[in-house]
């Protein structure tokens, strides 16, 4: 019998994976990519018996990989925020799924655990831009004002680190990170014994946040950045950050791809964070959450239609 942990090479992805493993230790498989790669069940081949613990990833994205496990007999703890599709009904499978646009996998984790690590759910949260929400874990715990900011800052570098066409575009491999983070019950703990992680993180973050705020607008609230590493690292936290600047409107950045295209993220306006998704899974490689949602790869030829279902539906 084999172990596979699956999730998200995000924040949201790394740190709801912590809460599990720092609650339940368990020798396993870690299968995982840039924030980009979520068909991660189509990456395995699990047998009868194996246990798949699946986080942060569309359902609807995995589902003939999720069909094929539950098929071979392979148990499956499944847990997520996004589009979902259609959920199976099956009895080696256990989904905790809740696409509202406050929540995220961390948060549902946290839940799932009672609690028990708080603080690794509000680093998630603050990552993947639930800001209100992750504010709200921190006042339920009562975490002190310094202690906040350091773990919103944590949550967003982690977050940052998991964009990128290739594990090559990233500071750290999702998985290294999360074996680096693992030791720790707490963030406070990784933040003063391991400042190295936080430096690199937060010195690539500063000069790639530089370059992007160059860029100029292709359409009203879409810009498009440079053919270069920093642009696709750099690509989700920019998104965050303009949707945060300005939320009375949508917002998308584009990013070229290696198959010469483009790589697209989208945030809803922060005021009414609905259809992301909607637009995104227009097209074949889109996918994501209500508020937030992407698609992989956009053809050149197919520029101008995103940009009129953008205007259209956000």
């Amino acid at each position: 019998m084999a172990a596979y942990d699956i999730f998200n090479g995000d924040a949201d992805g790394i740190c709801a994976l912590l809460q599990l493993r720092l609650a339940e230790p368990r020798q396993a498989n870690l299968i995982t990519g840039v924030k980009r790669d979520i068909d991660l069940l189509n990456h395995i081949k699990p047998k009868k018996d194996d246990q798949l613990t699946v986080l942060d990833v569309s359902m609807r994205v995995n589902q003939k990989g999720l069909q094929r496990a539950l098929i071979t007999g392979a148990h499956v703890f499944y847990v997520d925020h996004h589009n979902a599709g259609d959920i199976p009904s099956h009895e080696n499978l256990f989904a905790v799924i809740d696409t509202r646009p406050t929540i995220c996998t961390s948060l549902l984790v946290n839940k799932c655990l009672d609690g028990e690590y708080s603080d690794w759910a509000i680093v998630g949260a603050y990552g993947d831009n639930m800001i209100k929400s992750a504010a709200a874990l921190a006042d339920k715990i009562n975490l002190n004002p310094q202690d906040r900011q350091n773990l919103k800052t944590f949550g967003e570098l982690l977050n940052y680190n998991g964009y990128g066409s290739h594990i090559s575009d990233l500071h750290f491999p999702p998985a290294t990170l999360f074996e680096y983070l693992l030791p720790f019950q707490t963030p406070q703990d990784c933040l003063q014994a391991r400042p190295d992680i936080f430096a690199t993180l937060q010195n690539g973050f500063a000069d790639d946040m530089r370059k992007a705020k160059s860029a100029k607008a292709i359409a009203p609230h879409v810009i498009l950045l440079d053919d270069a590493p920093w642009a696709r690292r750099i690509s989700g936290s920019f998104g965050n950050a303009i949707a945060n600047q300005d939320q009375g409107h949508a917002h998308a950045v584009l990013t070229h791809n290696r198959k010469g295209g483009f790589t697209v993220s989208v945030r809803a306006k922060l005021t009414a964070p609905q259809h992301a998704d909607t637009l995104c899974i227009q097209f074949p490689s889109g996918g994501g959450r209500t508020g937030a949602a992407g698609i992989n790869h956009l053809p050149k030829d197919k520029l101008d239609m995103f940009l009129a279902a953008f205007r259209n539906t956000l």
